[in-house]
């Protein structure tokens, strides 16, 4: 056996017997994160976005803290954000704007142990509680459902994804994922350390794929050819996998995180069209910017 491979074998007994807690832990450090401080390039809270903080249910005192950027017309779609792993609201401050931009009404929220939310460290179960928290105060918001849309970029849209697995029409407009990801484990083999057998170890493993075929609702998967963090053949077997009505638009030589400004216009175009169409459907054409 190649001796590195020895070495790793052995590193791994030894972490599972440290216990599963610290392997939960360690596992909520590399797959997040987390960043308490402002992104680098944050210019402070956009125009027209109000803070709002959500009580966590059953967390004496604890809360998610969130954006919310409404539109004067109080038909406009209206989007829950979830940003991905690292930075915390102030580094989605740009996409947050775009969508706005774009027509839509924004709620996006930081996942427990980014920023100024509750929490030491969040967790794939703890995303995926604050995901349902942040779908529930947009729906009391925005009582129409055919106005309602869940947006999710990289790891968020994974975390997008097993939220509208549990939606249905009656609950939300459609899904759009930018930069997604199969799962944790696909995203391990596709880097410079997939020859590792790492996949056992792997608990918090947001098994994206697994779950898309469960989504009914309108599905857009966004996705660069460049993008260096998540291949955007992963962008592919979603939208494989994903049933009816589903769309997969492609922006070559666009990376992870520029899509909204390095292809503007057909970001645009992508968007408009997708909501177009869903909130034609529902019979309420309401045509983003």
């Amino acid at each position: 056996m190649n001796p590195a491979r020895r070495r790793f074998l052995s590193l791994s007994a030894i972490s599972l017997t440290a216990g599963c807690a610290t392997l939960e832990s360690k596992q909520s450090e590399w797959i997040f994160r987390p960043v308490r401080d402002n992104w680098r390039g944050y210019q402070g809270l956009p125009a027209g976005v109000a803070e709002l903080w959500l009580p966590l249910p059953g967390q004496d005192g604890e809360r998610l803290h969130a954006w919310w950027a409404p539109q004067e017309d109080q038909q406009a779609p209206a989007v829950l954000y979830l940003h991905g792993a690292r930075w915390n609201l102030s580094g989605s401050s740009f996409r947050i704007q775009r969508l706005r931009d774009l027509g839509f009404s924004v709620l996006a929220i930081d996942y427990r142990g980014f920023g100024q939310s509750s929490g030491e460290l969040p967790s794939e179960t703890k995303a995926y509680e604050d995901a349902q928290l942040g779908w529930d105060w947009l729906r009391v918001k925005v009582p129409q459902p055919g106005r309602r849309f869940v947006y999710g970029h990289s790891l968020g849209g994974a975390v997008a994804i097993d939220l509208a697995a549990r939606l249905t029409v009656d609950d939300a407009a459609g899904l759009i994922t930018e930069a997604a990801l199969t799962s944790v484990p696909d995203v391990v083999s596709a880097s410079r350390f997939g020859w590792l057998p790492v996949g056992f170890l792997i608990t918090q493993r947001f098994e994206a794929l697994a779950r898309i075929p469960k989504v009914t609702i309108p599905k857009l998967f966004l996705h660069g050819t460049a993008d260096t963090v998540i291949p955007h053949s992963m962008g592919d077997e979603l939208f494989k996998a994903a049933a009816e009505p589903k769309r997969l638009v492609k922006f070559e030589g666009a990376g992870h995180s520029g899509i909204a400004w390095s292809a503007s216009e057909q970001y645009r175009r992508a968007i408009s069209d997708f909501v177009q169409a869903t909130l034609a459907v529902g019979g309420k054409a309401h045509a983003t910017r």
